[in-house]
């Protein structure tokens, strides 16, 4: 039996995901552009001027971290529904120390979550 490297065993490691997503500029841009104010995938695409496809695979991976959330919902013109996400992150430090990065996750405080 092998020996497992050091990639092999930080790859299911969740403090691991979250740093490489966070290395991305596209997903920071997206979490931190729902930090104040809660936004839909249409108004994100819009601000950051990406494509809404590449919006929409950011906050599914966001969601999926618990790193954003669906802070409610709204009712369009048209009738549909559409979901407001905002950050639940206000400020992230990596540590790099050695091999081991350590990862410290403030909440947002800047828009509590809505009781709606």
């Amino acid at each position: 039996m092998s020996k497992s490297n050091i990639i092999q065993l930080s790859e299911f490691d969740i403090t691991q995901k979250i740093i490489e997503s966070l290395t991305n500029v596209c997903t920071r841009a997206v979490l931190f552009s729902v930090k104040n104010k809660s936004k839909d995938a249409t108004q994100i695409a819009e601000e950051l001027k990406i494509s809404l496809s590449t919006v929409y695979k950011t906050l599914s991976v966001l969601e999926d971290l618990a790193l954003a959330e669906i802070d409610k919902y709204v009712i369009s013109p048209e009738g549909k529904k559409i979901k407001l996400y905002r950050s639940r992150i206000g400020k992230v430090e990596i540590i790099l120390d050695n091999l081991e990065p350590s990862l410290n996750l403030y909440p947002n405080t800047e828009n509590p979550k809505s009781n709606s």
